[in-house]
Protein backbone atom coordinates (compact mmCIF):
# COMPACT_ATOMS: atom_id res chain seq x y z
CA UNK A 1 0.00 0.00 0.00
CA UNK A 2 2.77 2.25 0.85
CA UNK A 3 4.76 1.35 -2.50
CA UNK A 4 1.62 2.47 -4.40
CA UNK A 5 1.19 5.51 -2.65
CA UNK A 6 5.27 6.28 -2.96
CA UNK A 7 5.06 5.67 -7.16
CA UNK A 8 1.85 8.17 -7.34
CA UNK A 9 3.76 10.58 -5.63
CA UNK A 10 6.60 10.01 -7.56
CA UNK A 11 4.35 10.26 -10.77
CA UNK A 12 3.49 13.83 -9.65
CA UNK A 13 6.56 15.32 -8.67
CA UNK A 14 8.06 14.05 -11.86
CA UNK A 15 5.39 14.95 -14.45
CA UNK A 16 3.10 17.67 -12.46
CA UNK A 17 1.60 19.84 -14.80
CA UNK A 18 2.18 23.95 -15.23
CA UNK A 19 0.07 25.86 -13.02
CA UNK A 20 -3.43 27.06 -13.94
CA UNK A 21 -3.64 24.27 -15.99
CA UNK A 22 -7.21 22.40 -16.76
CA UNK A 23 -8.17 19.05 -15.40
CA UNK A 24 -7.04 16.40 -17.95
CA UNK A 25 -10.50 15.29 -18.27
CA UNK A 26 -11.58 18.55 -20.27
CA UNK A 27 -7.88 19.18 -21.74
CA UNK A 28 -9.60 18.04 -25.29
CA UNK A 29 -12.63 20.57 -24.79
CA UNK A 30 -10.68 23.42 -23.57
CA UNK A 31 -7.91 23.75 -25.66
CA UNK A 32 -7.20 25.62 -29.47
CA UNK A 33 -7.90 22.85 -31.85
CA UNK A 34 -5.15 24.13 -33.74
CA UNK A 35 -2.86 22.01 -31.80
CA UNK A 36 -2.29 19.21 -30.32
CA UNK A 37 -4.56 18.10 -27.05
CA UNK A 38 -1.50 17.08 -25.58
CA UNK A 39 -0.53 20.84 -25.37
CA UNK A 40 -3.57 21.32 -22.99
CA UNK A 41 -1.61 18.79 -20.54
CA UNK A 42 2.10 19.00 -20.74
CA UNK A 43 2.45 22.10 -21.92
CA UNK A 44 5.29 23.50 -24.43
CA UNK A 45 8.14 22.35 -22.64
CA UNK A 46 9.52 18.84 -21.41
CA UNK A 47 9.68 17.86 -18.05
CA UNK A 48 11.71 15.00 -16.49
CA UNK A 49 9.49 11.97 -16.01
CA UNK A 50 10.18 8.80 -13.98
CA UNK A 51 11.10 5.58 -15.87
CA UNK A 52 9.34 3.31 -13.45
CA UNK A 53 5.97 5.42 -13.70
CA UNK A 54 6.43 5.54 -17.32
CA UNK A 55 6.86 1.50 -17.68
CA UNK A 56 3.51 1.17 -15.58
CA UNK A 57 1.78 3.29 -17.73
CA UNK A 58 3.11 1.50 -20.83
CA UNK A 59 1.92 -1.87 -18.69
CA UNK A 60 -1.97 -0.01 -18.41
CA UNK A 61 -1.86 1.26 -22.35
CA UNK A 62 -0.92 -2.29 -23.21
CA UNK A 63 -3.50 -4.23 -21.06
CA UNK A 64 -6.43 -1.78 -22.22
CA UNK A 65 -6.15 -1.56 -26.07
CA UNK A 66 -4.02 -4.68 -26.92
CA UNK A 67 -6.11 -7.31 -26.27
CA UNK A 68 -9.09 -5.44 -27.86
CA UNK A 69 -7.40 -4.69 -31.04
CA UNK A 70 -6.30 -7.79 -31.75
CA UNK A 71 -9.91 -9.24 -31.10
CA UNK A 72 -11.05 -6.69 -33.25
CA UNK A 73 -9.07 -6.55 -36.20
CA UNK A 74 -9.04 -10.67 -35.81
CA UNK A 75 -12.98 -10.33 -36.36
CA UNK A 76 -12.58 -7.94 -39.88
CA UNK A 77 -10.60 -10.72 -41.07
CA UNK A 78 -11.89 -13.70 -40.16
CA UNK A 79 -15.49 -11.73 -41.33
CA UNK A 80 -13.53 -11.56 -44.59
CA UNK A 81 -12.31 -14.97 -44.81
CA UNK A 82 -15.74 -16.72 -43.88
CA UNK A 83 -16.53 -16.71 -47.71
CA UNK A 84 -13.76 -18.98 -48.50
CA UNK A 85 -15.07 -21.66 -46.27
CA UNK A 86 -18.77 -20.71 -46.94
CA UNK A 87 -18.51 -21.45 -50.35
CA UNK A 88 -17.24 -25.33 -49.80
CA UNK A 89 -20.24 -25.52 -47.43
CA UNK A 90 -23.04 -24.73 -50.00
CA UNK A 91 -22.81 -20.99 -50.66
CA UNK A 92 -21.93 -21.33 -54.10
CA UNK A 93 -24.50 -23.69 -55.14
CA UNK A 94 -27.62 -22.05 -52.51
CA UNK A 95 -26.48 -18.69 -54.24
CA UNK A 96 -25.77 -19.61 -57.97
CA UNK A 97 -21.72 -17.89 -57.45
CA UNK A 98 -20.95 -20.53 -59.96
CA UNK A 99 -21.79 -21.58 -63.33
CA UNK A 100 -21.15 -24.21 -64.98
CA UNK A 101 -21.60 -23.73 -69.02
CA UNK A 102 -22.37 -27.12 -70.86
CA UNK A 103 -22.00 -25.74 -74.18
CA UNK A 104 -18.37 -26.41 -74.34
CA UNK A 105 -16.86 -29.77 -75.30
CA UNK A 106 -15.69 -30.26 -72.03
CA UNK A 107 -18.38 -28.19 -69.14
CA UNK A 108 -16.21 -25.14 -67.95
CA UNK A 109 -17.03 -23.66 -64.49
CA UNK A 110 -17.71 -19.83 -64.30
CA UNK A 111 -16.88 -17.84 -60.30
CA UNK A 112 -16.74 -14.93 -61.38
CA UNK A 113 -19.69 -13.83 -59.30
CA UNK A 114 -17.43 -15.13 -56.70
CA UNK A 115 -14.63 -13.51 -57.08
CA UNK A 116 -17.12 -9.89 -57.70
CA UNK A 117 -19.02 -11.05 -54.24
CA UNK A 118 -14.79 -10.88 -52.30
CA UNK A 119 -14.15 -7.51 -54.26
CA UNK A 120 -17.11 -5.73 -53.63
CA UNK A 121 -16.68 -6.10 -50.13
CA UNK A 122 -13.88 -3.96 -50.77
CA UNK A 123 -15.55 -1.34 -53.18
CA UNK A 124 -17.55 -0.87 -49.70
CA UNK A 125 -14.31 -0.01 -47.89
CA UNK A 126 -13.19 2.36 -50.29
CA UNK A 127 -16.53 4.15 -50.29
CA UNK A 128 -16.53 4.07 -46.70
CA UNK A 129 -12.99 5.30 -45.64
CA UNK A 130 -13.49 9.06 -45.98
CA UNK A 131 -16.80 9.39 -44.23
CA UNK A 132 -15.13 7.02 -41.43
CA UNK A 133 -11.33 9.19 -41.26
CA UNK A 134 -13.24 11.94 -40.90
CA UNK A 135 -15.66 11.42 -37.80
CA UNK A 136 -12.84 9.06 -36.10
CA UNK A 137 -10.71 12.66 -35.96
CA UNK A 138 -13.72 15.35 -35.69
CA UNK A 139 -15.94 13.05 -33.28
CA UNK A 140 -15.39 10.76 -29.98
CA UNK A 141 -13.64 8.03 -31.24
CA UNK A 142 -15.21 5.57 -28.87
CA UNK A 143 -19.02 6.30 -29.28
CA UNK A 144 -17.99 6.07 -33.05
CA UNK A 145 -15.90 2.89 -33.32
CA UNK A 146 -18.88 1.15 -30.78
CA UNK A 147 -21.53 2.07 -32.77
CA UNK A 148 -20.68 1.57 -35.81
CA UNK A 149 -19.25 -2.15 -34.90
CA UNK A 150 -22.39 -2.99 -33.46
CA UNK A 151 -23.90 -2.18 -37.07
CA UNK A 152 -20.97 -4.37 -38.63
CA UNK A 153 -22.28 -7.05 -36.36
CA UNK A 154 -25.84 -6.60 -37.35
CA UNK A 155 -25.05 -6.66 -41.30
CA UNK A 156 -22.91 -9.69 -40.55
CA UNK A 157 -25.50 -11.92 -39.27
CA UNK A 158 -28.28 -10.45 -41.99
CA UNK A 159 -25.65 -12.67 -44.01
CA UNK A 160 -27.95 -15.74 -43.74
CA UNK A 161 -30.90 -14.19 -44.60
CA UNK A 162 -29.56 -13.76 -48.44
CA UNK A 163 -31.12 -15.91 -51.04
CA UNK A 164 -29.13 -14.66 -54.39
CA UNK A 165 -25.97 -13.51 -55.35
CA UNK A 166 -27.21 -10.33 -55.87
CA UNK A 167 -28.23 -9.62 -52.19
CA UNK A 168 -25.05 -11.20 -51.21
CA UNK A 169 -23.31 -8.55 -53.46
CA UNK A 170 -25.29 -5.77 -51.48
CA UNK A 171 -24.61 -7.47 -47.97
CA UNK A 172 -20.67 -7.58 -49.42
CA UNK A 173 -20.72 -3.95 -50.09
CA UNK A 174 -22.74 -2.89 -47.21
CA UNK A 175 -20.21 -4.65 -44.86
CA UNK A 176 -17.32 -3.54 -46.07
CA UNK A 177 -18.30 0.05 -45.74
CA UNK A 178 -19.27 -0.12 -41.87
CA UNK A 179 -15.70 -2.63 -41.45
CA UNK A 180 -13.56 0.13 -43.10
CA UNK A 181 -13.62 1.92 -39.65
CA UNK A 182 -11.75 -0.54 -37.96
CA UNK A 183 -8.34 -0.85 -39.41
CA UNK A 184 -8.10 3.16 -39.98
CA UNK A 185 -8.84 3.75 -36.41
CA UNK A 186 -6.35 1.25 -35.06
CA UNK A 187 -3.11 2.43 -36.99
CA UNK A 188 -3.94 6.20 -35.63
CA UNK A 189 -4.71 5.13 -32.23
CA UNK A 190 -1.12 3.22 -32.01
CA UNK A 191 0.26 6.23 -33.56
CA UNK A 192 -1.10 8.52 -30.74
CA UNK A 193 -0.26 6.23 -27.70
CA UNK A 194 3.18 4.76 -28.59
CA UNK A 195 6.37 6.23 -29.09
CA UNK A 196 8.07 5.23 -33.19
CA UNK A 197 10.02 2.80 -30.89
CA UNK A 198 7.40 1.05 -29.20
CA UNK A 199 4.71 1.53 -32.56
CA UNK A 200 6.99 -1.34 -34.45
CA UNK A 201 5.79 -4.15 -31.65
CA UNK A 202 2.35 -2.84 -31.49
CA UNK A 203 1.53 -2.33 -35.06
CA UNK A 204 2.07 -6.09 -35.40
CA UNK A 205 0.38 -7.47 -32.48
CA UNK A 206 -3.33 -6.10 -33.65
CA UNK A 207 -2.40 -7.37 -37.44
CA UNK A 208 -0.82 -10.44 -36.35
CA UNK A 209 -4.38 -11.32 -35.44
CA UNK A 210 -4.21 -12.29 -39.25
CA UNK A 211 -2.57 -15.15 -39.08
CA UNK A 212 -4.46 -16.02 -35.51
CA UNK A 213 -8.04 -15.46 -37.09
CA UNK A 214 -6.88 -17.95 -39.81
CA UNK A 215 -6.10 -20.71 -37.36
CA UNK A 216 -9.51 -19.90 -35.07
CA UNK A 217 -11.62 -19.06 -37.63
CA UNK A 218 -10.42 -22.26 -39.41
CA UNK A 219 -10.96 -24.22 -36.42
CA UNK A 220 -14.72 -22.64 -35.87
CA UNK A 221 -15.46 -23.53 -39.55
CA UNK A 222 -14.19 -27.34 -39.14
CA UNK A 223 -16.42 -27.52 -35.82
CA UNK A 224 -19.44 -25.91 -38.16
CA UNK A 225 -18.44 -28.50 -41.16
CA UNK A 226 -19.79 -31.37 -39.01
CA UNK A 227 -22.89 -30.27 -38.37
CA UNK A 228 -25.29 -32.00 -40.87
CA UNK A 229 -28.58 -31.70 -39.21
CA UNK A 230 -30.53 -28.17 -38.46
CA UNK A 231 -32.93 -25.39 -39.97
CA UNK A 232 -29.89 -23.76 -41.40
CA UNK A 233 -27.70 -24.48 -43.78
CA UNK A 234 -23.83 -24.54 -42.51
CA UNK A 235 -22.69 -21.00 -43.58
CA UNK A 236 -25.30 -19.70 -42.46
CA UNK A 237 -24.52 -20.31 -38.87
CA UNK A 238 -20.79 -19.22 -39.38
CA UNK A 239 -22.05 -15.99 -40.28
CA UNK A 240 -24.61 -15.84 -37.13
CA UNK A 241 -21.82 -16.65 -34.73
CA UNK A 242 -19.35 -14.26 -36.77
CA UNK A 243 -22.30 -11.07 -35.89
CA UNK A 244 -22.71 -12.07 -32.45
CA UNK A 245 -18.71 -12.24 -31.39
CA UNK A 246 -18.67 -8.94 -33.37
CA UNK A 247 -21.50 -7.16 -31.29
CA UNK A 248 -19.59 -8.09 -27.70
CA UNK A 249 -16.52 -6.38 -29.35
CA UNK A 250 -18.36 -3.36 -30.08
CA UNK A 251 -19.82 -2.74 -26.40
CA UNK A 252 -15.95 -2.87 -25.39
CA UNK A 253 -15.48 -0.27 -28.33
CA UNK A 254 -17.71 2.51 -26.56
CA UNK A 255 -15.00 2.55 -24.19
CA UNK A 256 -12.03 3.70 -25.79
CA UNK A 257 -11.14 7.16 -25.14
CA UNK A 258 -10.28 9.93 -27.74
CA UNK A 259 -6.30 10.05 -26.43
CA UNK A 260 -4.16 9.31 -23.79
CA UNK A 261 -4.88 12.82 -22.46
CA UNK A 262 -8.52 11.84 -21.37
CA UNK A 263 -7.61 7.96 -20.80
CA UNK A 264 -10.41 6.80 -17.89
CA UNK A 265 -8.17 4.29 -17.21
CA UNK A 266 -5.19 6.35 -15.83
CA UNK A 267 -4.70 8.17 -13.02
CA UNK A 268 -4.32 12.15 -13.78
CA UNK A 269 -0.95 11.87 -13.35
CA UNK A 270 -0.22 9.05 -15.35
CA UNK A 271 -1.96 10.90 -18.08
CA UNK A 272 0.81 13.76 -18.16
CA UNK A 273 3.17 10.65 -18.07
CA UNK A 274 1.56 9.03 -21.27
CA UNK A 275 1.50 12.06 -23.01
CA UNK A 276 4.88 13.75 -21.90
CA UNK A 277 7.08 10.24 -23.08
CA UNK A 278 5.77 10.81 -26.77
CA UNK A 279 7.28 14.58 -27.08
CA UNK A 280 10.94 13.18 -28.57
CA UNK A 281 9.17 11.83 -31.54
CA UNK A 282 6.84 14.63 -32.13
CA UNK A 283 4.45 12.31 -33.59
CA UNK A 284 1.82 14.10 -31.69
CA UNK A 285 -1.27 12.77 -29.88
CA UNK A 286 -4.37 14.20 -31.38
CA UNK A 287 -5.94 17.14 -32.83
CA UNK A 288 -9.41 17.19 -34.13
CA UNK A 289 -9.11 20.21 -36.70
CA UNK A 290 -8.76 18.52 -39.91
CA UNK A 291 -6.30 21.39 -41.97
CA UNK A 292 -6.11 21.38 -45.44
CA UNK A 293 -2.35 22.45 -45.71
CA UNK A 294 -1.10 19.47 -44.21
CA UNK A 295 -3.36 17.41 -46.52
CA UNK A 296 -1.47 19.03 -49.60
CA UNK A 297 1.43 18.08 -48.01
CA UNK A 298 0.32 14.49 -47.94
CA UNK A 299 -0.53 14.45 -51.27
CA UNK A 300 3.25 15.87 -52.64
CA UNK A 301 4.81 13.23 -50.47
CA UNK A 302 6.28 10.60 -52.25
CA UNK A 303 6.45 8.59 -49.12
CA UNK A 304 2.82 8.36 -48.99
CA UNK A 305 3.25 7.06 -52.83
CA UNK A 306 5.59 4.60 -52.40
CA UNK A 307 3.60 3.15 -49.26
CA UNK A 308 1.10 3.34 -51.10
CA UNK A 309 2.97 1.18 -53.78
CA UNK A 310 4.08 -1.17 -51.00
CA UNK A 311 0.91 -1.78 -49.41
CA UNK A 312 -1.02 -2.79 -52.89
CA UNK A 313 1.14 -4.75 -54.30
CA UNK A 314 1.69 -7.09 -50.86
CA UNK A 315 -1.79 -7.42 -50.08
CA UNK A 316 -3.16 -8.84 -53.77
CA UNK A 317 -2.08 -12.36 -52.09
CA UNK A 318 -4.85 -12.05 -49.27
CA UNK A 319 -7.21 -10.64 -51.42
CA UNK A 320 -6.42 -14.46 -53.16
CA UNK A 321 -6.51 -16.13 -50.52
CA UNK A 322 -9.32 -14.77 -48.03
CA UNK A 323 -12.30 -15.80 -51.17
CA UNK A 324 -10.30 -18.24 -52.66
CA UNK A 325 -7.89 -20.25 -50.34
CA UNK A 326 -9.84 -23.34 -49.16
CA UNK A 327 -11.41 -23.79 -52.82
CA UNK A 328 -7.85 -23.85 -54.51
CA UNK A 329 -5.98 -26.17 -51.93
CA UNK A 330 -9.17 -28.20 -52.98
CA UNK A 331 -7.96 -28.41 -56.45
CA UNK A 332 -4.79 -30.40 -54.63
CA UNK A 333 -6.60 -33.42 -54.49
CA UNK A 334 -8.40 -32.55 -50.87
CA UNK A 335 -11.56 -32.96 -48.82
CA UNK A 336 -13.67 -29.93 -48.01
CA UNK A 337 -12.70 -30.45 -44.70
CA UNK A 338 -8.98 -31.06 -45.32
CA UNK A 339 -9.10 -28.04 -47.20
CA UNK A 340 -9.99 -25.88 -44.09
CA UNK A 341 -7.31 -27.75 -42.01
CA UNK A 342 -4.65 -26.71 -44.63
CA UNK A 343 -5.06 -22.82 -43.69
CA UNK A 344 -3.72 -23.71 -39.97
CA UNK A 345 0.09 -24.00 -41.67
CA UNK A 346 -0.09 -20.78 -43.44
CA UNK A 347 -2.12 -18.93 -40.56
CA UNK A 348 0.41 -19.92 -37.95
CA UNK A 349 3.66 -18.73 -39.95
CA UNK A 350 1.84 -15.86 -41.01
CA UNK A 351 1.28 -15.03 -37.09
CA UNK A 352 5.05 -16.13 -36.18
CA UNK A 353 6.48 -13.67 -38.47
CA UNK A 354 4.08 -11.25 -38.03
CA UNK A 355 5.42 -11.32 -34.15
CA UNK A 356 9.03 -12.08 -34.75
CA UNK A 357 9.48 -9.24 -37.34
CA UNK A 358 7.39 -6.83 -35.03
CA UNK A 359 10.12 -7.68 -32.25
CA UNK A 360 13.16 -7.21 -34.17
CA UNK A 361 11.98 -3.93 -35.16
CA UNK A 362 11.91 -2.89 -31.92
CA UNK A 363 15.23 -4.22 -30.62
CA UNK A 364 17.29 -3.29 -33.86
CA UNK A 365 17.04 0.50 -35.48
CA UNK A 366 16.79 0.30 -38.98
CA UNK A 367 15.86 -2.66 -39.92
CA UNK A 368 12.25 -2.61 -40.99
CA UNK A 369 12.56 -2.27 -44.65
CA UNK A 370 15.25 -5.17 -44.89
CA UNK A 371 12.82 -7.19 -42.85
CA UNK A 372 9.97 -6.26 -45.02
CA UNK A 373 12.26 -7.44 -48.44
CA UNK A 374 13.29 -10.55 -46.67
CA UNK A 375 9.62 -11.63 -46.24
CA UNK A 376 8.81 -10.78 -50.02
CA UNK A 377 10.86 -14.04 -51.47
CA UNK A 378 9.05 -17.34 -49.23
CA UNK A 379 5.99 -15.59 -50.93
CA UNK A 380 7.40 -15.70 -54.60
CA UNK A 381 9.20 -18.83 -53.79
CA UNK A 382 5.56 -20.30 -52.86
CA UNK A 383 3.68 -18.83 -55.75
CA UNK A 384 5.92 -20.40 -57.88
CA UNK A 385 5.83 -24.32 -56.20
CA UNK A 386 2.31 -23.78 -56.21
CA UNK A 387 2.51 -22.88 -59.98
CA UNK A 388 4.94 -25.27 -61.33
CA UNK A 389 4.06 -28.41 -58.85
CA UNK A 390 1.46 -31.35 -59.90
CA UNK A 391 -1.41 -31.21 -58.68
CA UNK A 392 -2.20 -35.16 -58.15
CA UNK A 393 -4.39 -36.35 -55.29
CA UNK A 394 -3.36 -34.67 -51.89
CA UNK A 395 -0.25 -33.43 -53.26
CA UNK A 396 2.09 -32.02 -51.13
CA UNK A 397 4.27 -29.62 -53.27
CA UNK A 398 1.87 -27.58 -53.97
CA UNK A 399 0.38 -27.22 -49.85
CA UNK A 400 3.85 -26.58 -49.15
CA UNK A 401 4.15 -23.67 -51.14
CA UNK A 402 0.69 -22.24 -49.89
CA UNK A 403 2.11 -22.62 -46.50
CA UNK A 404 4.71 -20.20 -47.01
CA UNK A 405 3.15 -17.66 -48.65
CA UNK A 406 2.17 -16.67 -45.06
CA UNK A 407 4.98 -14.65 -45.10
CA UNK A 408 3.37 -11.93 -46.80
CA UNK A 409 1.11 -10.97 -43.58
CA UNK A 410 4.94 -9.59 -42.25
CA UNK A 411 5.32 -7.69 -45.54
CA UNK A 412 2.48 -6.28 -44.54
CA UNK A 413 2.59 -5.45 -41.07
CA UNK A 414 6.06 -3.98 -41.55
CA UNK A 415 4.43 -1.45 -44.50
CA UNK A 416 1.67 -0.55 -41.81
CA UNK A 417 4.66 -0.01 -39.44
CA UNK A 418 6.85 2.44 -41.56
CA UNK A 419 3.67 4.34 -42.67
CA UNK A 420 2.81 5.31 -39.38
CA UNK A 421 5.80 5.94 -37.48
CA UNK A 422 7.36 8.25 -40.45
CA UNK A 423 4.98 10.87 -40.56
CA UNK A 424 3.77 13.73 -38.30
CA UNK A 425 0.70 16.06 -37.63
CA UNK A 426 -3.15 14.75 -37.30
CA UNK A 427 -4.13 15.05 -40.31
CA UNK A 428 -1.28 14.46 -42.37
CA UNK A 429 -1.33 10.90 -40.33
CA UNK A 430 -5.12 10.43 -41.03
CA UNK A 431 -3.64 10.54 -45.17
CA UNK A 432 -1.03 8.24 -44.01
CA UNK A 433 -3.91 5.94 -42.44
CA UNK A 434 -6.23 6.30 -45.77
CA UNK A 435 -3.42 5.68 -48.61
CA UNK A 436 -2.45 2.84 -46.64
CA UNK A 437 -6.25 1.53 -46.54
CA UNK A 438 -7.28 2.58 -49.72
CA UNK A 439 -3.94 0.03 -51.01
CA UNK A 440 -4.93 -2.37 -48.77
CA UNK A 441 -8.82 -2.56 -50.74
CA UNK A 442 -6.70 -1.95 -53.94
CA UNK A 443 -4.44 -5.04 -53.59
CA UNK A 444 -7.75 -7.19 -52.09
CA UNK A 445 -9.90 -6.17 -55.09
CA UNK A 446 -7.22 -6.94 -57.51
CA UNK A 447 -6.54 -10.36 -55.95
CA UNK A 448 -9.86 -12.38 -56.55
CA UNK A 449 -9.77 -10.94 -60.35
CA UNK A 450 -6.52 -12.53 -61.00
CA UNK A 451 -8.28 -15.99 -60.51
CA UNK A 452 -9.56 -17.00 -63.54
CA UNK A 453 -11.76 -20.51 -63.01
CA UNK A 454 -11.37 -21.85 -66.87
CA UNK A 455 -7.83 -21.77 -66.58
CA UNK A 456 -7.44 -24.11 -63.53
CA UNK A 457 -6.32 -27.03 -65.58
CA UNK A 458 -2.98 -24.75 -66.34
CA UNK A 459 -2.95 -24.37 -62.23
CA UNK A 460 -4.20 -20.91 -62.19
CA UNK A 461 -1.07 -19.07 -64.17
CA UNK A 462 -2.54 -15.67 -64.27
CA UNK A 463 -2.93 -15.59 -60.43
CA UNK A 464 0.62 -16.90 -59.65
CA UNK A 465 2.91 -14.83 -62.33
CA UNK A 466 0.35 -11.81 -61.14
CA UNK A 467 1.19 -12.32 -57.74
CA UNK A 468 4.99 -12.83 -58.50
CA UNK A 469 4.88 -9.45 -60.47
CA UNK A 470 3.53 -8.07 -57.65
CA UNK A 471 5.75 -8.61 -54.93
CA UNK A 472 8.92 -7.97 -57.22
CA UNK A 473 7.05 -4.53 -57.32
CA UNK A 474 6.81 -4.74 -53.26
CA UNK A 475 10.34 -4.94 -52.79
CA UNK A 476 11.28 -1.94 -55.50
CA UNK A 477 9.50 0.37 -53.73
CA UNK A 478 10.59 -0.70 -50.60
CA UNK A 479 14.30 -0.07 -51.58
CA UNK A 480 13.52 3.07 -53.09
CA UNK A 481 12.07 4.37 -49.72
CA UNK A 482 14.89 3.31 -47.74
CA UNK A 483 17.14 5.55 -50.18
CA UNK A 484 14.75 8.59 -49.70
CA UNK A 485 14.47 8.10 -46.14
CA UNK A 486 18.14 7.85 -45.69
CA UNK A 487 18.53 11.10 -47.89
CA UNK A 488 16.25 13.02 -45.18
CA UNK A 489 17.59 11.90 -41.98
CA UNK A 490 20.93 12.77 -43.13
CA UNK A 491 20.09 16.59 -44.24
CA UNK A 492 18.40 16.81 -41.15
CA UNK A 493 21.54 15.26 -39.04
CA UNK A 494 23.70 18.34 -40.47
CA UNK A 495 21.77 20.49 -38.51
CA UNK A 496 22.61 21.29 -34.85
CA UNK A 497 19.68 20.11 -32.25
CA UNK A 498 18.34 22.72 -30.41
CA UNK A 499 16.79 20.34 -27.03
CA UNK A 500 14.79 23.42 -25.70
CA UNK A 501 13.41 23.84 -29.48
CA UNK A 502 12.74 20.47 -30.49
CA UNK A 503 10.85 19.87 -27.37
CA UNK A 504 8.71 22.54 -27.73
CA UNK A 505 7.48 21.39 -31.28
CA UNK A 506 6.64 18.26 -30.60
CA UNK A 507 2.91 19.04 -29.75
CA UNK A 508 2.48 21.85 -31.97
CA UNK A 509 0.55 19.52 -34.74
CA UNK A 510 3.35 20.14 -37.04
CA UNK A 511 4.06 17.59 -39.83
CA UNK A 512 7.29 15.99 -40.47
CA UNK A 513 8.52 17.98 -42.94
CA UNK A 514 7.37 20.80 -41.12
CA UNK A 515 9.25 20.24 -37.98
CA UNK A 516 13.14 20.01 -38.42
CA UNK A 517 13.62 17.66 -35.20
CA UNK A 518 11.70 14.91 -36.70
CA UNK A 519 14.01 11.82 -37.56
CA UNK A 520 12.28 9.03 -39.93
CA UNK A 521 12.72 5.33 -38.82
CA UNK A 522 13.64 2.88 -41.80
Amino acid sequence: MAATFQNEKTAQLTASPPDNHHDPESVASLISLEKDVAIGLVGEYAREINPEVEARVLRKIDRFLIPAMIVGYGLVYYDKAILGSAVLFGMTKDLSLSVVNTSTTSPTTDTSRLSWATSLFYFGMLTGLYPMIFILQRFDLGRILGGVVILWALICMLTAAVTTYHGLYAQRFVLGFVESVIPTGFMCIISSYYTQQEQAMRQSWWFSSTGLFTIIGGALNYAFGQITTGELKRWQYIYLLAGCLTSLFGVYCFFIPNSAATAWFLTPAERIVAVERLRKGATGVRCQKIKAHQLREALLDIKLYLVFILMASAYTVNGAVSGFGPLIVSTFGWSTLESILWQFPLGGLCLITILLCGYLSSQIPNIRLLLLIVNCFPVIAGCAMIWKSEWTYHASAPVAGYSIIGTFGAVVSQTIIIGMSNVAGATKKSAMAAAIFVAYCVGNIVGPQLIKSQNKVKHYPQLWIGLIICYCITIAAAVALYFVLRSENKKRDAVPINEEESARLAFMDLTDKENPYFRYVL
